[in-house]
């Protein structure tokens, strides 16, 4: 097979300038794959309209849910909420053949050697806390403070789940009993929408706003799990770090007042293999 994995992030195509530039989206070549590493859209019919364009034009394409595509906002015909919601995104993801983190990782059979896929959905845990506080509502208390909140807080629900910390401690159990199974010395992709590490979201303008931004609890994930690249989005500072020898990818296109200062021509996918 010839042709490359990709990656792209936070399409946010609920703006005009966004759908334009993602209808634009296509492969270099027949072989190429796609990850969307989540915040393709804040309704559920857009959501499925970007990936099943997607899914039209590239080989494969492997998805994972971001904040945006969980929240339920009062326009979005689709009212399901928490865990409802994230099991009808999976279902129409796989009704257009895109692979989700419920499937089986997708194996890629790139130059080295093969790689496994591993799309995660961990959500966060408030651990990232903002400066200067020891305690969830310590930290929530001074994002509330600065204006500098997550409008997570008012439209991503965690049904059935008592509070979003339960869920993504919930969702790291089901995960790393998954990732426990894989070959130990299988190289894999981890890829999620929320970064594995605290420190992709130390150069932010707003620190404040970390605390939706992962879960201490994955800080050694990409050590463990024999991580080549780690791909994420979320915080729409697209740039390639390196912790602990391992790469990371954050892929995200952002929203047109981000990608705007460096042009009208946005290049968002990111080369990931070959």
């Amino acid at each position: 097979m010839t042709g490359s994995l990709l990656a792209v992030s936070d399409l946010h195509v609920s703006y005009e300038e966004n759908r334009r530039v993602v209808d634009g989206l296509l492969p270099a070549s027949d072989g190429d794959w796609l990850i969307v590493a989540g915040d393709v859209a804040d309704q559920f019919a857009d959501v499925e309209r970007t990936l099943r364009l997607l899914r039209s034009r590239f080989a494969s394409v492997i998805w994972v849910p971001g904040n945006h595509e969980l929240w339920t906002v009062p326009a979005d015909p689709v009212q399901l909420r928490g865990v409802a919601r994230y099991q009808e995104l999976v279902r129409m993801c796989r009704d257009n053949g895109v692979v989700t983190p419920e499937d089986d990782f997708p194996v890629w059979p790139g130059v080295g050697g093969p790689v496994t896929i591993v799309p995660l959905f961990q959500l966060y845990d408030y651990s990232f806390r903002a400066p200067g506080t020891t305690t969830k509502e310590e930290s929530l208390a001074k994002a509330y403070a600065s204006g500098v909140v997550c409008r997570d807080e008012l439209l991503l629900h965690p049904d059935p789940h008592p509070d979003r910390e339960s869920w993504c401690w919930a969702r790291l159990a089901e995960t790393e009993q998954r990732l426990a199974a894989l070959d130990p010395a299988a190289r894999t992709v981890l890829v999620s929408h929320w970064p594995l590490v605290r420190q992709p979201t130390e150069v932010m303008w707003y620190p404040e706003f970390a605390q939706w931004c992962g879960t201490e609890r994955t800080a050694d994930w990409h050590v463990r799990f024999n991580a080549a690249v780690a791909v994420y989005g979320h915080l729409h500072i697209p740039r390639t770090t390196h912790y602990d020898g391992v790469r990371f990818e954050e892929v995200s296109l952002g929203y047109p007042r981000e990608w705007g200062r460096h042009g009208t021509d946005p290049k968002p996918i990111r080369r990931i293999l070959d």
